[in-house]
């Protein structure tokens, strides 16, 4: 049976295994690799990160000694599929299968470069895109009032057409619980809607076909000053939603007890991010136009406004921060066109140094970045890395690690306001890869918990999925290798 997975196993991932096993090789040695989607070239090398997170990441995604070793010669890395595929057939390892460091080196070298293949298309921009924990079900949020609620496994079948209520602008975040059963939605407007997803009603019109009930996060601290919310979040249990306003502020909603339960003004301008550090919920991360990423620790909010922590690095306002999940490594996306890596042990307890006022006027909804500022750097700058080479501007860009399961978070990946996507390797600094397709700035993206797909979200109103495919794959094959490759994934890795 495993040599029979093994064949089918090289024979739909053999294709440009040569290509993509040259660039993995150049990676692991520090060499900086851009691949535009179609055609790969050597970028100058970069400095590898020197940081306890590069020496994790490597562990995460190197093999077995023995599985290393196969064969005759100087172990080198990367080790090639079929030498591993060999090694686990032979139980080199002693465990029959594949640990967690085999599966991810496997699976990493293979980006979802491939495509696009066309999701949907709407008339408005699209603002949200993302997929559940398990990646069974997608959600996509567009500016013209419409959420839209897919079937992955079922070949991307709306499952849930939502109709919004009370739209202020547009669609700013939405966030689906742990259980899949709730979506909750903000828009520039005080209160959260929350919407039973779960539910077997597929077009769901709010108080018309389906109650969108409201959730209040204004407090009595706001003294009737309508805020609206930038980002917002399920905790691990479900039990609690973290939001960030225009209001300078972090809100915890306890649903539960319906009602507002934490309210902090955390910043001296708009809170875009806001995330739970980890599954305890205990920690929180914020990010703002103020330029500051801070850490509130609830345990100990002894003064509401006092953060745990405070990082500087960046020279312009967050747009995004995203969780590493192991409450210590963050990064984020910033105005000053980089993303930044964060280890929250590098934390100031206070704000120790100001990188000054700028001298030139810019204002990214509507300006260039201005060539100076380029080579620009924070007197204090916290952060471990920093990524350059997309560019945010006019929209809150979002940034992500790649997931845990097949890569090992080795990546990070980012939407850019030049309509691509921009893969990164987080100990190089390399881009990997290079997206294009889109018309528009790319706000969002997501890439799969399990498969080699990624999804990208666009201002042309395009829904759009990547895949590692072979050329030539229609959307069909490729969905039905897809479902294969879950099944090889789930009983042979």
């Amino acid at each position: 049976m495993y040599a029979t997975a093994s064949a089918l196993y090289i024979d739909e991932m053999g294709y440009a295994m040569s290509r993509l096993e040259v660039e993995s090789s150049l990676c692991e040695d520090g060499d900086a690799i851009q691949e535009d989607s179609g055609s790969g070239q050597t970028k100058r090398q970069v400095k590898s990160l020197d940081n306890e997170i590069a020496q994790i990441t490597k562990l995460k995604s190197t093999p077995h000694q023995q599985l290393v070793q196969v064969g005759t010669g100087r172990p080198e890395l990367p080790v090639s599929p079929v030498k591993m595929l060999a090694g686990r057939e032979s139980n080199y390892s002693g465990r029959g299968r594949f640990s967690s460091a085999d599966r991810c080196h496997l699976l990493s070298r293979y980006l979802p470069v491939n495509g696009p293949w066309l999701i949907d298309q709407m008339s408005s921009r699209a603002y949200i895109s993302q997929f559940s924990a398990d990646g069974s079900l997608f959600v996509a949020g567009f500016q013209g009032s419409h959420i839209r609620i897919y079937n992955v496994d079922k070949g991307w079948k709306v499952q849930k057409n939502i109709l919004v209520k009370c739209l202020r602008w547009t669609i700013t975040d939405t966030s689906l619980s742990p259980d899949q059963r709730y979506l909750v939605y903000a828009s520039m407007s005080p209160i959260v809607h929350i919407v039973n997803a779960g539910s077997a009603e597929t077009e769901s019109v709010a108080n018309v076909t389906e109650i969108h009930n409201g959730l209040d996060f204004s407090s009595n601290d706001d003294e009737g000053y309508s805020f609206g919310i930038f980002s917002v979040k399920f905790s691990k249990d479900g039990r609690e939603l973290v939001a960030g306003s225009s209001g300078d502020s972090i809100y915890v909603y306890d649903l539960e007890a319906n009602k507002l339960s934490l309210r902090i003004l955390a910043h001296t301008s708009d809170v875009n991010t806001v995330c739970f550090a980890d599954e305890t919920s205990h920690l929180i991360y914020s990010g703002s136009d103020d330029s500051f990423c801070k850490v509130w620790d609830r345990r100990c909010l002894i003064d509401k406004g006092k953060p745990a922590g405070v990082l500087m690095g960046h020279l312009e306002g967050i747009t995004f921060i995203d969780t590493r999940g192991d409450g210590r490594y963050f990064i984020s996306n910033g105005k000053d066109q980089t993303i930044k890596l964060w280890d929250i042990r590098k934390m100031s307890s206070n704000i120790t140094c100001n990188p000054g006022y700028r001298s030139y006027e810019w204002d990214y909804r509507w300006m260039d970045y201005p060539p100076q500022a380029n080579d620009l750097t924070h007197p204090c700058d916290q952060s471990v890395a920093t990524y350059r080479g997309h560019s945010i501007l006019r929209t809150l860009i979002r940034c992500y690690f790649s997931p845990a399961f097949s890569t090992g978070q080795k990546y990070i990946y980012t939407g850019s306001h030049n309509a691509c996507v921009y893969i990164y390797d987080l100990v190089t600094g390399a881009q990997v890869a290079t997206l294009k397709h889109h018309k528009s700035p790319v706000r969002d993206c997501s890439w799969h918990p399990f498969h080699t797909m990624l999804v990208s979200s666009s201002w042309d109103g395009d829904i759009v999925k990547w895949e590692f495919a072979r050329g030539g794959d229609t959307p069909a094959s490729s969905t039905k290798k897809r479902v294969w490759t879950r099944h090889f994934y789930e009983n042979y890795l």
